[in-house]
């Protein structure tokens, strides 16, 4: 049983370690910790193994029988007996000073990236364990040793160094790739983060770490996170992975959000990536690819709903039901006669406080107003804007209905042209 109830790990590292005969055993130089947490069995990893150097050779041990006490202010390290640790655990086990220490992590409260600066570590009746990271500035001070001078000084002005931990189960690690762990369960607590966030991480990792993390997500969460990231991330990204799961991806995303990541790719690499999805989300993308940039039909999406004037709010809440839509469709909902010529809207507050017997033709707005697929998208957002619109129908020249452009897209566009006009 260990006797010092915490303690951190810069403090080990480096430290002799005798036996209970008081003979030199060797020096700290990791500790390890039970990869078993990632599959969620366990929050907090246990410490199974410790490193040790003696005579120039590094050796593997248990930590069951190691002992971690404070002697006259200093830390002290002994050890009952010696036990091998096995090639399984030595390979599998997270190494906390080589792999953890100093790197990059998810606080997957702040929703960033932190750095590692020191693990406290705790010792219970069951084990020691790993219990928190320090990404604050007493952790970089305790590394080299200056912490306790530093804040006996800063005490004098009163003035203290705020310390700084994150639970270890509201961490995400991101640079575990030098170990044979299974990622994906490794990044599960990622899939919890908003799109956004997880978008914002990644563009602050460099290439091979984001790739991984993309990797590790599912297929719905990574076309998220894809919609989310600037432009030349999004390339890179669709280029690392195979053209079949790259596709599989980018089925998941709405059309537009597709045409506007082919357009950025080679010619031949979108046909590659056209051929691989399925034939309706190909055709839509490749319906939309011919309208020329700057043009409303270039980001328009094609998921809309439209319905005849004569059904009835029931039979139309039915449908919704059934197809499940995104937010962005409801925004406005379209009736189209038997041509598919737009003739009017409404909304889905016009819809939800209707009686269920309520016709369309009830409750639609004629006249609507309406954007032309290849009318530049220069006037969009002043039209958004004097309507109060959240979305607008689009149409051909024959009145067709083709699409609908979004607030959203709308806003992604006057941000990119800021970005340009910088």
């Amino acid at each position: 049983m260990k006797s010092l109830t915490t303690f951190y790990l810069s403090r080990v590292i480096g430290k002799k370690v005798y036996n209970t005969n008081g003979n030199f055993v060797g020096t700290v130089k990791d500790l390890l910790v039970d990869s078993a947490y990632l599959s969620q069995t366990s929050e907090r990893p246990l410490v199974n193994g410790i490193k040790i150097k003696c005579n120039g050779q590094f050796a593997f041990y248990s930590f069951q029988y190691f002992k971690v006490d404070k002697v006259n202010g200093k830390m002290k390290i002994t050890c009952d007996q010696l036990v091998e640790l096995s090639p399984e655990s030595i390979e599998n086990d997270l190494h906390l000073a080589s792999v953890v220490l100093d790197k990059q992590i998810v606080d997957l409260n702040g929703r960033k990236l932190v750095r590692v600066n020191d693990i406290r570590l705790a010792t219970i009746a069951n084990g020691t364990f790993a219990v928190a990271v320090d990404i604050g500035i007493e952790g970089l001070l305790r590394r080299i040793g200056i912490a306790k001078p530093i804040k006996r000084t800063l005490s004098r002005f009163h003035v203290n160094i705020p310390a700084k931990f994150i639970l270890w189960e509201d961490v995400e690690a991101i640079d575990f790739s030098n170990l044979n762990i299974k990622l994906s369960k490794s990044h599960s607590k990622l899939q919890t983060l908003h799109p956004s966030d997880l978008a914002d991480i990644m563009e602050d990792l460099g290439r091979k770490a984001s790739e991984e993390m993309f990797l590790s997500l599912d297929e719905e969460k990574a076309a998220d996170v894809l919609e989310e990231l600037e432009p030349d991330v999004q390339i890179h990204l669709i280029e690392s992975l195979s053209v079949e799961k790259a596709a599989d991806i980018l089925e998941k995303m709405p059309a537009d959000e597709i045409t506007d990541i082919l357009n950025s790719l080679e010619d031949e690499k979108a046909e590659l990536l056209l051929n691989e999805m399925e034939k309706k989300t190909s055709q839509e993308v490749r319906e939309l690819l011919v309208y020329p940039e700057n043009s409303v039909g270039s980001i328009m999406a094609t998921e809309y709903m439209s319905f005849s004037k004569d059904i009835t709010v029931n039979e139309i809440l039915n449908e919704l039901r059934d197809k499940k839509p995104e937010a962005a469709t409801l925004y406005n909902l379209f009736v189209t006669d038997e041509k598919d010529e737009l003739i009017a809207t409404f909304s889905l507050r016009d819809m939800v406080v209707s009686s269920p017997e309520t016709k369309v033709s009830e409750i639609m707005q004629p006249s609507p107003i309406f954007l032309r697929d290849d009318e530049e998208i220069d006037e969009i957002a002043e039209l958004v804007s004097k309507y109060n619109m959240l979305a607008i129908p689009v149409v051909d020249n024959d009145d067709i209905l083709q699409g609908v452009v979004v607030i959203d897209d709308v806003i992604e566009d006057l941000i990119n042209k800021r970005r340009t006009n910088k």
